[in-house]
């Protein structure tokens, strides 16, 4: 069975992804099961989704956690724990990531033993604060990788997944798709079919239990707040609001009550900061500023300042 996992951000098309390929692999006689997993439903935001393709009936469910091939069309989610692209990958997992830095830097960085095939973005100057759209590139490059997928074939579930699009971006998107299909064809066939593992090999889950005295007295209290604090949702941001104290009128009820995620504290003086951890980069804030002291910057920027000794926001 060939196990495929796509990791990227909210708005990259990672979902159409899975099902481009999940599409492809039907026309090509397989049993193909494709599902996407994220939390929050918001750009920006980390998400992946699965494929599983066999000749034979697909039994397994949930999430691939012993992956054949993984694809990350973000390589900012290295840095992210939470993301989990490298969760379960073994010696001959196939890693393909989009990203401008060469395969050598991220086998050092990541203290690989197993193949890395890096393929560019699909824009080579993009704006600033894009989420890339990439999809169809990351669909047509894990296609070729299998190395069972004929080119017709992914042309036919391009069609059939990207149907109701304009015609414009129906070929823009396929052009995009069979770019990456010739970038990677020196290693078309590289990914191989994983066993299935055998039924009694699956460890049973670890039961967390909740201590708590007799319910006379108490209960556990599943409502209670401040449970949050340490998911640092700062990471999904690809836009920084940054606030201009010069500029700032102290009218902190407006920034501090229409953040969603109360993410803007206000001191004794009315003057509001900004709590980057929990942040996700909505820019309610910046919308609703009434003297406009609210300013978004792309979040890379700021992290090229940090590192280089200035201090941001």
């Amino acid at each position: 069975m060939y196990r495929i996992r796509f990791h990227g951000r909210g708005g990259q098309g990672i979902k159409t992804a899975s099902r481009i390929l999940g599409s492809a692999l039907f026309h090509e006689g397989f049993q193909v099961q494709d599902a996407p997993r994220y939390g929050a439903e918001r750009r920006g935001a980390p998400i992946f989704a699965y494929v599983r393709a066999s000749r034979e009936a697909v039994n397994e469910r949930g999430i691939i956690t012993r992956p054949n091939l993984v694809v990350a069309a973000d390589d900012s989610l290295m840095s992210i724990p939470t993301a989990g692209v490298c969760q379960g990958i073994g010696e001959q997992t196939v890693l393909l990531l989009l990203s401008r830095e060469p395969a050598e830097r991220w086998v050092h960085r990541l203290n690989l033993v197993n193949p890395v095939i890096v393929l560019p973005p699909p824009r080579d100057d993009p704006e600033p604060a894009d989420v890339l759209p990439a999809g169809p590139v990351a669909a047509g490059a894990a296609a070729r990788l299998l190395g069972v997928v004929k080119r017709g074939s992914l042309i036919e579930a391009m069609q059939d997944e990207l149907g109701a699009l304009p015609r414009e971006v129906r070929d823009e998107n396929l052009a995009d798709a069979l770019r990456a299909w010739d970038a990677v064809s020196a290693h078309a066939g590289t990914v191989a079919e994983g066993a299935m593992p055998p039924a009694d090999s699956f460890a049973s889950p670890r039961w967390v239990e909740s201590l708590y005295e007799k319910a006379r007295v108490s209960a556990p209290v599943i409502h209670e707040g401040l449970t949050s604090v340490e998911v640092r949702t700062g990471l999904w941001r690809t836009l920084r609001p940054v606030i201009d104290h010069e500029r700032c009128k102290r009218c902190w009820w407006v920034c501090s009550t229409f953040c969603p995620d109360s993410a803007i504290r206000v001191d004794e003086r009315g003057s509001p900061s900004i709590d980057y951890d929990h942040c996700k980069g909505c820019m309610i804030c910046v919308a609703k500023c009434p003297p406009h002291a609210i300013e978004a910057i792309p979040e890379h920027d700021t992290l090229d300042e940090s590192a280089a000794g200035e201090t941001v926001g």
